[in-house]
């Protein structure tokens, strides 16, 4: 799509909706993500010898975490299973890559554009949308490129499984039977309160569960750390800036601002000379001169048929949008200027900026100030760190460095490789503080880069090897687990000798609650291990009940199955089973290949 623009479009317009991709990717400048990764690359995994590094786990895992898909908080639970998302991911692409699957540049342009996450509420490509998105999501767009090729290659195999799949008719029937049935139900929830006396657990069985499941009372390997941290960002809230300053940065700043700009192009070769397009732009600087409006005059001489009716207006821009010439005289302009005569490929334009694209000095003084201060103290920033360098590779502590440098040496209790928080969880901390010459030797770390405005040095001050913690240490903990799995099995006893004698037509006396007609689509706030057994209960025969049970943690329900319906016929709940058996299947497909690429593969966990 956009190749055949660029080919037949010789319009500014419509060369807008083109540019915005390359302007926007120039925008985001070098592939990092300032302030989310630091430069640590080392490997966390590899994939068939294709490394797997940190920051790309640390990458998806801020990912998420900023696009508010995962809590801070569950940070240190999310990062094994997007390690393993990683190398499905890995796995997949590599037997799609093996299979010739491949997306050209253009289908690339083509999915952006069209992806209507970035399109306004015209329907048409947005750049600062384009921007805002990615930025918020932590991509650059190089990135988002790379990882939209990768998604695309994993989505055409996909595909392709999914049509290699297919479902018999008579299956699809019973599922779809299975999915509109209802069940009605009784239940009697037991608790320890039902049960005569609550079971304790002896010597032997503390023991026995304790050495059945050493692997839950494992330590780690840990540590006890100190670490000093050389934050620009500290330095420059520290830093007095003047008002002076600030009018500088605001007026310097206007130069480089995005800005609504309206051109009237006029164009030579095949209609006109050179020197005509001049004589008629000559005509309305003229008219200009004399006071009319720059919108009548686009409507009355612009050639660039798409943007005339507007008054000429090409909307918003940023440097590098139109090419230099057009920039050299967009960006030299204020709010309300018009530019002479400018010659591009196109043609011949006059240039008027309508608006800069900024908030008012007021607005950003807060966001001002802080980019001053960061550039004074740059100088200073620079210095410190070089001498934190220099000094935590001679000290034999780290305290003197931290009064050298006038920094605070903080502290940890035990932590572990993976059991870190805050900036210790942070990439390549945690390596660096069990390699050994810092672990064994003693000395302070090499200065750990964590992104381009902090410097961190740490020094190892205590450590332990992992090992099982002793019974003794850990005995409450087993007492409780004991004691759980006691009660459950004597809740599960119980729940069976009444289920008997239900079976033997008795009566003994239970407090059954009726449960609402239940489906298997319907959220009725029943736990889902109640819902499972009650749809695995066998019909009743006649006016017969169906006795079962269900354990749901420390509960066990006991549940009448009264009666079983057919439910009614719903066109739209077939079509969704028929869709659903089709997705599981393929959905099996691909699990079925994973599985197989995983046995087959080299992988490596480091």
């Amino acid at each position: 799509m956009l190749q055949s623009i660029r080919d037949r479009s010789a319009s500014w317009g419509a060369k807008i909706i083109i540019g915005a991709v390359v302007v926007a990717m120039a925008l985001f400048g070098a592939e990092s993500l300032i302030g989310l990764l630091g430069n640590d690359g080392d490997d966390i995994a590899k994939v068939n010898g294709e490394s797997i590094s940190r920051q790309q786990l640390e990458l998806q895992v801020q990912r998420a975490i900023r696009s508010g898909q995962v809590p801070p908080e569950q940070e240190r639970e999310l990062r094994a299973q997007m390690l393993d998302s990683l190398i499905s991911e890995r796995l997949l692409t590599q037997y799609a890559e093996q299979g010739g699957l491949h997306l050209s540049e253009s289908q690339i342009d083509q999915l952006i554009v069209n992806l209507p996450e970035f399109q306004d509420q015209d329907g048409n490509f947005s750049q600062e949308l384009f921007r805002n998105r990615l930025s918020s999501a932590g991509f650059t767009p190089l990135a988002f490129r790379d990882q939209l090729r990768a998604d695309m290659k994993r989505r055409q195999l996909q595909q392709g499984l999914a049509a290699s799949e297919f479902s018999l008719e008579s299956e699809e029937q019973r599922l779809a039977a299975l999915q509109r049935q209802t069940r009605q139900f009784r239940q009697h929830v037991l608790t320890a309160d039902d049960l005569e006396s609550r079971p304790e657990a002896s010597d032997e069985e503390l023991q026995a569960y304790y050495e059945s499941h050493a692997d839950d009372y494992q330590r780690p390997e840990q540590v006890k750390l100190a670490y000093v941290v050389l934050d620009r960002e500290r330095m420059a809230e520290q830093e007095e800036v003047s008002e002076q300053a600030l009018r500088d940065a605001w007026n310097a700043e206007a130069a480089d601002a995005d800005r609504r700009v309206s051109h009237i192009m006029v164009d030579f070769g095949e209609q006109r000379t050179r020197e005509e397009a001049e004589a008629r732009l000559e005509e309305v600087q003229q008219r200009l001169a004399e006071g009319e409006s720059f919108a009548d005059l686009a409507a009355e001489y612009s050639d660039d048929t798409s943007t005339s009716g507007e008054g000429g207006d090409l909307g918003v821009i940023s440097r590098g949008f139109f090419g230099e010439a057009f920039d050299e005289a967009a960006f030299s302009l204020s709010e309300g200027q018009v530019s002479n005569v400018v010659e591009t490929d196109n043609g011949l334009h006059l240039i008027k900026v309508t608006e800069l694209d900024r908030p008012s000095f007021e607005e950003s003084r807060d966001w001002l100030a802080r980019q001053v201060a960061r550039e004074q103290v740059s100088t200073a920033f620079d210095d410190r760190a070089q001498r934190l360098i220099d000094e935590s590779f001679a000290a034999e502590d780290l305290q003197s460095v931290a009064e050298d440098l006038g920094l605070e040496r903080q502290t940890t209790d035990w932590v572990s490789r993976d059991n870190a928080s805050g900036i210790l969880a942070e990439p390549g901390v945690m390596r660096r503080a069990f390699t050994p010459d810092v672990l064994e030797e003693g000395f302070n770390s090499e200065v750990i880069e964590l992104d381009e405005d902090r410097r961190m040095v740490l020094r190892v001050l205590d450590h332990r090897e992992a090992t099982t913690l002793p019974l003794e240490e850990v005995r409450s903990q087993v007492v409780d687990a004991v004691q759980a799995l006691k009660v459950r099995e004597a809740l599960t006893a119980e729940a069976d000798r009444r289920i008997e004698a239900l079976r033997s037509g008795e009566s003994p006396a239970i407090d059954w609650q009726p449960a609402e007609t239940l489906s298997r689509q319907d959220d009725t706030g029943l736990a889902q291990p109640v819902v499972d057994a009650v749809f695995r209960l066998p019909h009743p025969e006649g006016d017969e009940t169906v006795y079962g049970r269900a354990v749901d943690g420390q509960r066990v329900v006991l549940i009448a199955l009264d009666e079983v319906s057919d439910g009614q016929v719903d066109e739209q709940s077939e079509a969704y089973v028929a869709r659903m058996a089709q997705q599981l299947r393929a959905q099996a497909a691909v699990n079925g290949l994973l599985g197989y690429l995983r046995e087959q593969a080299d992988i490596e966990r480091f």
